[in-house]
């Protein structure tokens, strides 16, 4: 479910669930770590010292995050401007085709400058990943074809908790969506990408 979609009656819907003893799937909390903006604000200075206290093992997540800016930071939205292959939009919603891409980025931010309207708040600039580039088949309807592809490995994991105490806390599997390189998008129900297999050599 999309919470960057939610009107008043879903969201007292969901405040009944999370008021309720059900067990949640996602509950609200992990479910909005998920959210675009939630990382960006995970992605600050000082931010993961909160949850993480080795220095190495913060160092090591902290190599992992792309760069993630609020559209109110004036330096990044003019190097944004200037170079909008380097950047991506994203939204607050999930599910492929959502996503703006390089001229339209320029487009976009001199818009909704010249706009000064609150509806900045609902994205957020991403500094653009450039992942290698090789060579796989690809099979859609039944009917397969070679060509230059990329792919994202998405961890899949359980975790159960009762308030503070952790019950369970584990790695489950994967996902891995494999799209022509050429493609901007890359969700699989959209029809960007399809579902693909992790081969290690």
């Amino acid at each position: 479910m999309n919470v960057a979609a939610f009107n008043f009656q879903e969201w007292n819907a969901r405040l009944l669930m999370e008021q309720s003893s059900a067990i949640k799937c996602p509950s609200i909390s992990y479910h909005l770590a998920g959210t675009k903006k939630i990382q960006q604000e995970l992605a600050k200075p000082n931010v993961l010292e909160r949850f993480l206290e080795n220095k190495e093992d913060i160092a090591k997540v902290r190599e992992c995050f792309a760069g993630l800016w609020s559209l109110d930071d004036s330096e990044i939205i003019r190097k944004a401007i200037e170079q909008p292959e380097l950047f991506v939009i994203k939204p607050q919603r999930e599910g492929g085709g959502n996503n703006i891409y390089g001229d339209d980025v320029r487009e976009t931010l001199l818009r909704l400058q010249k706009e000064g309207s609150e509806e900045d708040a609902a994205y957020i600039l991403m500094q653009r990943i450039f992942p290698t580039v090789s060579l796989t088949y690809l099979m859609r309807d039944g009917i397969y074809h070679k060509d230059h592809a990329i792919s994202e490995l998405g961890i899949y994991s359980a975790y159960l908790r009762n308030k503070e105490k952790v019950i369970l806390n584990n790695q489950c599997g994967y996902l891995m969506r494999t799209k022509l390189s050429s493609s901007n998008e890359g969700g699989v129900a959209a029809g960007f990408a399809v579902l693909d297999s992790i081969y290690l050599t």
